[in-house]
């Protein structure tokens, strides 16, 4: 067996690595890597959208690409010393899939094995490979192979360990990656894998360089579409892949913290039960308004060292331009959580003169929007914080009186003339939500036709396709 050689290598423990960097063009170039992603595509057209190869003429041909994969797995324990253990157990998960009849695939053990929240160092390397789906990508659990580098930059690490613990929280780098992740999936949760029982998730990883190059992609057509005179530090986040990388990796960290804190529904995450999908919107914004409020915090507080700082400045731009012009036209219009948050954000800080479109161009007056933002985000804790004294469908009545405060229900709504069976399961005001209840906007119609093409363009983006609009900036 060859295992893969780089020109750099890695000494010592991982948790301490200094020379953290396997060299990205051999690894991603070796044969180990090329053969391991053409066994994996191969295989992916044999399975069944639950992962399983139904057809038995299909069976020998499975066996030749899973002693593939077996074969080429050992070969990178060498450059990936921190994920033996894992490489070890996804050979067994594969040897027992196929000695199985390539049933549904049971990928616990090797999902257990692996644990990339442990070596949260700058530049690290990882291989993943599970039968999975991916989030706003594929809905089958197919097999995937993904390289990703950790990204953790000095001043992230420090807010992590003194003010925004996050022991699950990993913002990645893509560096290769298979069909399902060639779609806007931006993330990789331990939840997507097939797998017999549902562990206790110990991490969640985040594309924060995929994060980034489709911000700048979008925010750059929807800037120059709406003749926004960008202000200059925002500027620097359109021209720059790594500063605006590190910018998303400090919101997230702030965002995907939020979930578990603050004065909360007893089920604050949402997804054990059905229900409106606003009350998802409402979830997803109050944890961005969270960081858009730590940021306005870290900016002008005193003991703030300068990196810090400007991340922080610019966490505040970013926050804004990806939900209204991204998240508000992205996706289709059938129960978009997300839409909805950048169509409520947008809306917000138009009603309060902070946002402006006037003589077809749209603007800011800057000093007044963190005041905005920081109301919309009083208005969200305030329902969350009474929520614990109401029953279910009184929150979800005052959720939506929040909603319809400020964006316009669709004229056939039943709930904004409350025709509801409030006397019956709350399954009944679920139903009659309806599947687009808050319509774009008359600017945002306009908008998304202008856009729809950039925003599709963004699929399976990542740093290099981006290249066009990147640059450097000074180590700092």
């Amino acid at each position: 067996m060859t295992e893969i050689t780089t020109s750099k290598t890695i000494v010592g423990e991982p948790e301490v690595v200094e020379d953290r960097a396997v060299d990205v063009d051999a690894l991603v170039a070796s044969e180990a890597w090329r053969e391991l992603k053409a066994a994996v595509r191969s295989i992916r057209p044999l399975q069944s959208p639950d992962g399983h190869v139904d057809d038995p003429a299909d069976h020998p041909r499975a066996h030749e690409l899973v002693l593939a994969m077996v074969r080429e797995l050992p070969k990178f324990r060498g450059a990936l010393p921190h994920d033996t253990d894992y490489l070890d157990a996804l050979v067994t998960d594969l040897e027992r899939w196929a000695r199985g009849g390539f049933g549904v695939p049971d990928f616990f053990d090797s999902l257990g094995a692996f644990h990339p929240e442990l070596h949260r160092v700058n530049g690290l390397k990882h291989l993943v490979l599970f039968p999975m789906y991916t989030q706003n990508g594929s809905t089958e659990r197919l097999f995937e192979a993904v390289l990703v580098e950790v990204l953790w930059p000095d001043f992230v690490a420090t807010l992590e360990a003194e003010q925004y613990s996050n022991a699950l929280f990993v913002p990645v780098r893509f560096l290769d990656f298979t069909e399902g992740y060639n779609t806007h999936s931006a993330v990789l949760f331990p939840e997507t894998v097939a797998m017999r029982q549902i562990p206790t998730f110990t991490w969640g990883a985040i594309f924060a360089d995929r994060e980034a190059a489709r911000f700048r992609r979008v925010v750059h057509a929807a800037s120059d579409i709406t003749r926004l005179d960008m202000p200059a530090d925002a500027a620097r986040l359109l021209s720059n892949q790594r500063l605006t990388e590190e910018t998303f990796a400090m919101w997230d960290l702030i965002h995907d913290r939020t979930h578990m804190r603050g004065d909360l529904p007893f089920d604050p995450f949402m997804i054990k039960q059905r229900m409106p999908f606003f009350l998802y919107s409402l979830e997803e914004l109050r944890c961005d308004l969270t960081a858009f409020r730590e940021a306005v915090r870290l900016e002008h507080a005193d003991e703030t060292d300068d990196v810090t700082r400007d991340r922080a400045r610019l966490v505040q731009y970013a926050v804004i331009f990806d939900r209204i012009f991204r998240f508000a036209i992205s996706g289709s219009r059938v129960r978009n959580y997300d839409g909805l948050g950048g169509q409520l954000l947008f809306a917000w800080l138009h009603q309060r003169r902070v946002l402006h479109w006037t003589d077809t161009q749209l603007s800011f007056d800057w000093d007044e929007v963190p005041a905005a933002v920081l109301a919309l985000a009083a208005e969200i804790d305030d329902l969350y914080w009474r929520s614990i004294d109401r029953p279910k469908m009184a929150h979800w009545l005052a959720a939506y009186d929040l909603v319809s405060s400020t964006l316009t229900p669709h004229p056939a709504s039943r709930w904004a003339v409350r025709d509801l069976p409030l006397d019956g399961p709350p399954k009944g005001l679920t139903d009659a939500v309806l599947d687009d209840e808050f319509p774009l906007s008359m600017f945002y119609e306009a908008l998304q036709k202008k856009m729809v093409t950039v925003i599709e363009s963004t699929s399976g983006i990542t740093a290099e396709l981006n290249a066009e609009f990147n640059a450097e900036i000074p180590s700092e």
